[in-house]
């Protein structure tokens, strides 16, 4: 098994989580902080296995919990569950295609913080909600679904430069001349 992919991709996870809290450049310019996980979620998803899936859906979700107001593990369940989703119709989704990757960063990225808002009012929490809420929510999903298809170039990118690929050798050499017939 390659290595490589499943630990640039939990590596980036922590990077981006990081760089969501302290950098508030596009906070202040659009009012809302895209959020990185959801577009991991969809890579790792159609490219690694469950195990892949799984631990990045724990850790991404705690790390994004202790870095925010949000309980910690409230996150874990929503980023499973997109990724669960998109795991087990792998199959019939084009990874290939950018409209795919585009659609299926937006959906994860629009159903993963709408369901933490679920869970949080299920929890009794009294998260701040009003008119700016949709447009955080309509930011944060387009902004997810531009950052997919970019997750994908890159890690597809950096596994074939950084991974070799084995070469198939045949029993057969090209200079061998092979008698047909009878001797």
């Amino acid at each position: 098994m390659n290595w490589l992919n499943p630990i640039l991709v939990l590596l980036t996870a922590f990077v981006a989580v990081f760089l969501e809290a302290s950098f508030g450049g596009f906070r202040h310019w659009f009012g809302a902080q895209i959020d990185l996980l959801p577009a991991l979620i969809v890579y790792a998803s159609l490219s690694s296995t469950m195990g892949v899936v799984t631990v990045l859906a724990v850790l991404g979700g705690l790390w994004f919990d202790s870095l925010s107001a949000n309980p910690l593990g409230i996150s874990m369940l929503p980023l499973f569950l997109v990724g669960l989703l998109i795991y087990a119709r792998r199959g019939l989704i084009l990874r290939e295609q950018t409209y795919a990757q585009f659609v299926l960063g937006l959906g994860a990225s629009a159903i993963v913080p709408l369901l933490s808002l679920l869970l949080l009012l299920s929890t009794r929490q009294s998260p701040l909600l009003g008119w700016g809420s949709i447009w955080q929510w309509l930011v944060m999903s387009l902004g997810g679904a531009l950052l997919t298809p970019v997750c994908f170039r890159l890690f597809d990118g950096l596994n074939h430069a950084l991974s070799y690929r084995p070469v198939s050798e045949t029993s057969f050499r090209p200079d061998r001349e092979i008698r047909r017939g009878r001797s």
